[in-house]
């Protein structure tokens, strides 16, 4: 078996390609603008690693048995996945926000020289870009796997 018949890596590929490119075109219709940088950004609409570990975890179920040790390993590390991506991530994102704000309100007190960088925001997901994500990696699971 090669690597390209692999239809559970396969599935989890696609769905991750999916949901970052629908990121860029969900930026176009909201936004009017492009926002290729979103490809490789984590965060946002829908969740990428929702739709991955989804994909991954429904492709195993229907090439080795949704009753098979796999597939529990599967659903097991979707669901640590999705919680985490909604979860600590999220509230990670809101406090590097916070962090943010703090420093542009105290920007009078850094040195003339020091300026320092903004934290990245965008980590996690809320619950309704977690459901998006993982009911695309359902569909892309249930369509590579049939």
């Amino acid at each position: 078996m090669s690597l390209l018949d692999n239809l559970p890596l396969i599935s989890a590929v696609t769905a991750t390609l999916a949901a970052q490119v629908l990121k860029v075109i969900l930026v176009l219709l909201t936004e009017r603008r492009w926002a290729f940088d979103r490809m490789l950004e984590t965060g946002g609409m829908p969740s990428s690693h929702s739709a991955t570990v989804t994909a991954l975890a429904i492709t195993i179920g229907m090439v080795e048995g949704f009753d098979s040790t796999i597939f529990a390993l599967a659903i097991v590390f979707a669901g640590i996945v999705m919680y985490d991506a909604s979860g600590i991530r999220r509230a990670a994102g809101m406090h590097a926000q916070l962090i943010n704000d703090l420093v542009q309100e105290l920007a009078h007190l850094f040195d003339e020289g020091f300026q320092p960088t903004a934290l990245k925001t965008l980590l996690g997901h809320t619950y309704p870009q977690v459901i998006v994500g993982s009911v695309l990696g359902g569909v892309t699971g249930l369509l590579i796997a049939l």
